[in-house]
């Protein structure tokens, strides 16, 4: 299990540079979009409550990891006032043919709620896991949900992510 963890962490900032948020205000093209001014708090808890409803949407019986949301840099900018807030986590289903309804019903029921499937098909490892990839505009965050059907045990890995936030004036980015 430590190795499966410790590739899962290093895929993680790989997976959270690929997630940008569309439609956010962008000021600077290399890096995420600006996303607004908040707390990185208050960004942490409204993640926990996307990653909540994408949870919801599963609709199958299973167990999801306990994860807490962290906090990393906005690329090419100011590591004391921006910040985006990422949460990974996973899902295992009860039943290994739940995965499939749970993918499924994902790739359904996500554009009903607001998020913009980006991304719809298998990678190119040799597992041809089953990737998607959406953007929230309105919450300001992006998805990243990976099928591990081959996986022992087979489960879903989550990523979501916030765009770039800057802290409001007079403030540092608080990490953790």
């Amino acid at each position: 299990m430590k190795t499966k963890m410790s590739a899962l962490a290093l895929a993680v900032p790989f997976t959270l540079t690929a997630l940008t948020g569309c439609g956010m205000t962008d000021d600077n093209s290399d890096g995420p979009p600006l996303a607004g001014t908040s707390t990185s708090r208050d960004v942490s808890d409204a993640v926990e409550k996307l990653s909540s409803g994408i949870y919801d949407l599963i609709g199958v019986r299973g167990k999801a990891s306990d994860s807490r949301p962290g906090v990393m840099n906005c690329s090419d900018r100011d590591a004391k006032k921006y910040f985006r807030v990422f949460h990974p986590w996973s899902f295992h289903p009860e039943s290994k043919g739940d995965l499939d309804v749970a993918m499924e019903r994902l790739r359904t029921e996500l554009p009903k709620n607001g998020w913009k499937i980006t991304t719809y098909g298998p990678d190119t490892s040799k597992n041809k896991n089953m990737n998607l990839v959406a953007d929230n505009e309105a919450k300001k965050a992006g998805v990243k949900i990976i099928k591990m059907a081959k996986g022992d045990p087979p489960m879903l890995s989550v990523d979501v992510v916030s765009g770039c936030y800057q802290v409001p004036d007079g403030e540092e980015v608080e990490r953790f």
